[in-house]
C-alpha cells in the first residue's frame, strides 16, 4: 500500500494529467491500476531531476517518467533486475544492482546514444574494484564508492567536481579514481560540488565553490577548487549527512546527547541556508524553536529549497518556491523556516518510515514500509569489513577475502574444516566464493545450491548451532545486552540471540568480545536497517515470552 505525497512543477514530466503545471499543496500520487499491484507497488526511494523521475518499488523494479510531455512515452519500465538504488541528476540517470553493478544513459555518460543504459561499473580499471556498493549523484556528474571504499567519479569536471583541474579534464565516460578509503560520498542533483568523508571521520570537498558553498571559509577565495581539500572546522560530532543545492550545503549532525542538528554554508539567496545570515563561508547551525525538543528523521535538497520531516509529525521548509515545491499553498519563497499543513498521514502511527525526495523544484514525501532483505545485506556488508574480520581467504587470482572468526567457529563442524574451507574457496571465482561466505552468514541454500552442497558437509546443522550456543551464554549467567541508538535505550536478555538467526548472534558475539555488554556503535547499519532490527527484537514470536524493558531517555 503506497502513500506518496507530491508538491511543486508539474510539467517535464506531467505527473499529474488533470492538475496545473505549478501545485502549491501536496496532494495523493497513484500509480495507474495500484489496487490491482498493491503488493507489488511498495516504494522504496524516488529520484526526480531535469531528466526524469524515477520509482523504484520494493521488488526491485523501477518505473521512469521521462521529461517529456508526450504521455504515450510516460512511464515505462527500466529493464534492469534486483535495483537497489537510482539517481537522477540534470542530464543522466544512475541505477545500482543488488550485485554491485551500475548501469548509466544520459549526454554526459554515453553523449552517442544517451537513452542506453551502459555498465559503468565495468569501466573501472582496477578489476577487482568493480562491486559497486553506492552511487550518489552531483548535477552531470555520477560517484561511485566501492566494496573497497573507493570513490571514483564520471560524467562532467567542469567545475572540478571530479577533483581534477578542468582545463585537463573537463569531462569524462570512464570512472576514475578520486580518493582511497571513503566511508561516504555527499553531494547533491542539483549540485556542482562533492564531500568526501574518509574512515577517521575527516571531510574533503572539491568543485564549484563559488558561494562558499564548501565550507571552506572566507580566506579560501578560489571560485573552483580542482583537489579535495579537507574542510576544517566541522561541528562536533558524527556527520549521518550532507546534501547540496546549486550555491549551498546543508549537513546533518547527531552529538553525543543524541540530539541532531543542522548546519548550513553558502549562497543566502531565498534563505536557501535557513537562517538571516548572508552567504555563509563555514558550516554553521540552523537554531530554530520548531526543532526544540524534537528530533529529526529525514531531510531532503532541492536546487535552493529544503524539506525537513521530524518525530513529532513536523514538515519543515523553507528556500525557493516558485513552483510550489515547499507546499504552503502559495508560490512565496520562505525567508523564515515554516511548518507546512499536510493531510492527514494515513500511517501517522508510522512516521519514522516516511522520507522526503527534493527534485530541483518538485518534492515527494513517501512512506517506505520495513524490509527484512535490507538488513541482512546490512549486516553482510558489515562482516566483509575488515576491521571486524580475522581469518583471511586467497582465491584463485589472489584475491583477499576477509572471513569473520566468530561466525566461522559457530558454523563450521570444527576448527579443521577451515582448512577445508580455504581449499575449497582457493579454487572459486570471487563471485563465488562471495556467495559461500553470504551462505555460510545467513544459511541460505537457495544462493547456489550447487555450491552450498560442496560445503554443506563442513557446515554444522542449525539444531547443533542451538545447542551450542545455548551453552555459551547460560555459562555466562544469561547477561542483559544494552543498545544504546538514537533517543533510546534498549535492554534485552541473551537468550533472545539465541532463539534468533545466527546472523545477527555473529554480530553481537564480535562486538561484545570485551564483556562490556554494551553496545553503542551501530554506524554500519542504516537508520532504516535498525528500525528492521527494532522489529525484529519486539516481534510477536517472543513478545510474550520475555520481558523487555525500553528506557526514553528524556
Amino acid at each position: 500500500m503506497n502513500e506518496i505525497l507530491f508538491f511543486g512543477r508539474n510539467e517535464k514530466p506531467k505527473l499529474f494529467k488533470n492538475e496545473p503545471d505549478k501545485i502549491t499543496k501536496p496532494i495523493q500520487f497513484k500509480f495507474e491500476n495500484e489496487n490491482e499491484n498493491e503488493n507489488e507497488k511498495q516504494i522504496k526511494q524516488i529520484s526526480s531531476g531535469n531528466f526524469s523521475t524515477i520509482f523504484l518499488f520494493k521488488n526491485g523494479k523501477a518505473i521512469e517518467y521521462l521529461n517529456e510531455n508526450d504521455s504515450k512515452q510516460n512511464p515505462k519500465e527500466i529493464q534492469i533486475e534486483n535495483i537497489q538504488k537510482v539517481i537522477v541528476d540534470a542530464d543522466n540517470v544512475a541505477i545500482l544492482t543488488k550485485e554491485g553493478n551500475v548501469f548509466a544513459k544520459g549526454k554526459d555518460i554515453n553523449p552517442k546514444n544517451p537513452n542506453k543504459f551502459i555498465n559503468i561499473s565495468s569501466l573501472i580499471e582496477d578489476t577487482n574494484d568493480r562491486i559497486i556498493e553506492d552511487i550518489v549523484s552531483g548535477s552531470r556528474s555520477i560517484y561511485l564508492l566501492t566494496s573497497n571504499k573507493n570513490a571514483y567519479g564520471i560524467g562532467s569536471n567542469y567545475n572540478c567536481q571530479l577533483g581534477f583541474d578542468s582545463k585537463t579534464l573537463e569531462k569524462t565516460e570512464k570512472p576514475i579514481l578520486m580518493m582511497k578509503n571513503v566511508s561516504k560520498i555527499f553531494s547533491g542533483n542539483t549540485s556542482n560540488h562533492v564531500f568526501l568523508l574518509n574512515s577517521n571521520q575527516e571531510l574533503f570537498g572539491c568543485g564549484d565553490n563559488s558561494s562558499g558553498q564548501l565550507g571552506l571559509g572566507k580566506s579560501i577565495t578560489e571560485i573552483k577548487i580542482d583537489k579535495l581539500t579537507k574542510i576544517q572546522n566541522i561541528p562536533k560530532g558524527k556527520i549521518i549527512d550532507i546534501q547540496s543545492g546549486f550555491f549551498h550545503s546543508i549537513m546533518l549532525i547527531e552529538d553525543e546527547n543524541p540530539k541532531r542538528k543542522l548546519y548550513s554554508c553558502g549562497y543566502s539567496h531565498y534563505n536557501g541556508l535557513g537562517k538571516d545570515d548572508e552567504n555563509t563561508y563555514e558550516f554553521t547551525e540552523i537554531k530554530l524553536s520548531l526543532f526544540e525538543n524534537d528530533n529529526i528523521i529525514d531531510f531532503s535538497v532541492g536546487f535552493d529549497h529544503t524539506l525537513i520531516l521530524t518525530t513529532k509529525e513536523k514538515l519543515i521548509g523553507f528556500g525557493h518556491n516558485y513552483h510550489g515545491q515547499l507546499g504552503t499553498g502559495d508560490r512565496e519563497y520562505q525567508k523564515i523556516p515554516i511548518q507546512i499543513e499536510l493531510p492527514k498521514l494515513r500511517f501517522n502511527e508510522d512516521i519514522f518510515n516516511y522520507h522526503i525526495s527534493c527534485g530541483d523544484e518538485k518534492s515527494f514525501l513517501y512512506y517506505s514500509p520495513l524490509s527484512f532483505s535490507n538488513l541482512e545485506e546490512d549486516l553482510i556488508k558489515l562482516f566483509r569489513r575488515k576491521e571486524f574480520c580475522n581469518i583471511s581467504f586467497k582465491t584463485e587470482n589472489g584475491e583477499i577475502i576477509e572471513a569473520h572468526k566468530l561466525i566461522l567457529k559457530y558454523r563450521l563442524k570444527d576448527q579443521n574444516q577451515i582448512e577445508k574451507l580455504q581449499e575449497i574457496i582457493s579454487n572459486k571465482s570471487i563471485k563465488e566464493s562471495n556467495q559461500i561466505f553470504e551462505m555460510i552468514y545467513s544459511n541460505n541454500s537457495k544462493i547456489n545450491p550447487k555450491l552450498y552442497f560442496e560445503i554443506k558437509e563442513i557446515i554444522n546443522s542449525n539444531e547443533k548451532i542451538e545447542e551450542t550456543m545455548k551453552r555459551i551464554y547460560l555459562n555466562e549467567n544469561e547477561k542483559d545486552f544494552i543498545i544504546e541508538r538514537k533517543e533510546k535505550q534498549y535492554k534485552f536478555p541473551k537468550l533472545i540471540l539465541i532463539m534468533r538467526s545466527e546472523l545477527y548472534r555473529g554480530m553481537f558475539l564480535s562486538v561484545t568480545e570485551d564483556k562490556s555488554n554494551k553496545v553503542t556503535d551501530y554506524s554500519e547499519l542504516s537508520n532504516k536497517s535498525f528500525q528492521i532490527f527494532e522489529y525484529w527484537i519486539y516481534s510477536n514470536q517472543i513478545k510474550n515470552l520475555l520481558k523487555i524493558q525500553i528506557k526514553i531517555e528524556n
